[in-house]
């Protein structure tokens, strides 16, 4: 059984709710609407509700009918969920009127239904720019804790056969969103990769933060970070299997790093590849992918109390229907820890 196989499986026996917020956007639709189909997530639309189902009718979507519809210029819809943004948001000076307004805003208003218990997951960015998906996201429902900082992460699927990962599978982080992290946000990016591992690919995480110098072959203050983040890591996260700093080949192969990293607990079986900054971790699955003919899930947001996922705004129908999939997985693993 394949990833999104298994995916889609463990969605299906533990129905999560997903709220999309641009719900009249056609793409969008059409994925909610074989979401609905497939019985794997109970959707709810933000949207207005006529012109959905018209837009609906106009695709030939026989299931939309079934999504729970929310609509942001219903005022009894703004009366529930505007007082929750001016709880969180009060400190910064913000009016009743003003959360008001910002709470008409879907992204806004889908959070808050995260925030409030009435969705598990949202999925966004057909339409807004990522910035928009993630200042939505930070304002309202925030990190989870000991973790300040929201990266990005990739399940790399690899070819048939590949000796590397565990079941064929590989996670690069952090490859969308933190350009330049310290040493605490690189830690950070470190012990959220490890749960990605383990809510989406399904395996036991074993952490490689990765340096173009392994155990002090080279000095550096980018090889000082790396050896920080390790350290901060351990701390956070004791029964975590992780180290650095480590060349990539003795992260991944165990002759290598018998030679080079003969105490490493990895013994070159990392699964979890950590990147110090995300101009490597960006060009390096993209290499990977176009290069090794591997398959990149994601991005997958980490970090996030509740899970938030991004999409790109050339993206299709099957990059949401995978993308709900991979959140409804995010939230199943958040309650599971709860």
């Amino acid at each position: 059984m394949g990833l999104f196989e298994k995916l889609t499986a463990n969605a299906k026996a533990k129905r999560q709710r997903i709220v999309l917020p641009e719900g009249t956007e056609p793409r969008t639709l059409t994925a909610a609407d074989r979401i609905i189909a497939d019985g794997i997530a109970d959707i709810i639309l933000i949207g207005d509700p006529a012109e959905i189902m018209t837009m609906a009718k106009d695709l030939n979507l026989e299931n939309i009918g079934k999504a729970t519809i929310v609509n942001p210029a219903d005022e009894t819809v703004i009366d529930k969920y505007a007082p929750i943004y001016f709880e969180l948001r009060k400190k910064k000076g913000i009016s009743m009127e003003e959360a008001r307004m910002t709470s008409a805003n879907p992204l806004y208003l889908g959070c808050l239904m995260v925030k409030a218990g009435d969705a598990d997951g949202q999925v966004a960015g057909a339409l807004n720019t990522t910035g928009n998906v993630l200042r939505a996201a930070f304002q309202v429902i925030k990190t989870m804790p000991g973790i300040d900082v929201v990266s990005g992460a990739f399940v790399m699927v690899l070819p048939e056969g590949s000796p590397y990962g565990t079941n064929g599978l590989l996670i690069f982080a952090d490859c969308a969103v933190v350009p330049e992290p310290d040493a605490a946000q690189l830690a950070q990016i470190a012990v959220s990769a490890g749960k990605t591992a383990r809510d989406i690919a399904g395996i036991e995480p074993r952490v490689a933060i990765l340096s173009f110098s392994t155990k002090g072959s080279a000095k550096s203050e980018r090889v000082d970070k790396v050896i920080e983040a390790t350290k901060i890591a351990h701390e956070m996260e004791p029964s975590l299997v992780l180290d650095g700093e480590l060349q990539a080949d003795a992260a991944l192969v165990p002759g290598v790093a018998n030679s080079k990293a003969p105490n490493s607990p990895l013994s070159g079986r990392a699964n979890v590849l950590v990147f110090p900054s995300l101009e490597v971790g960006n060009i390096a699955y993209k290499l990977v992918q176009r290069l090794g003919g591997v398959q990149a899930v994601g991005p997958v947001l980490q970090g996030l109390a509740a899970p938030v996922n991004d999409l790109s705004r050339g993206c299709y129908p099957e990059d949401i229907y995978k993308t709900i999939i991979i959140t409804c997985n995010q939230a199943i693993g958040l309650k599971g820890n709860n």
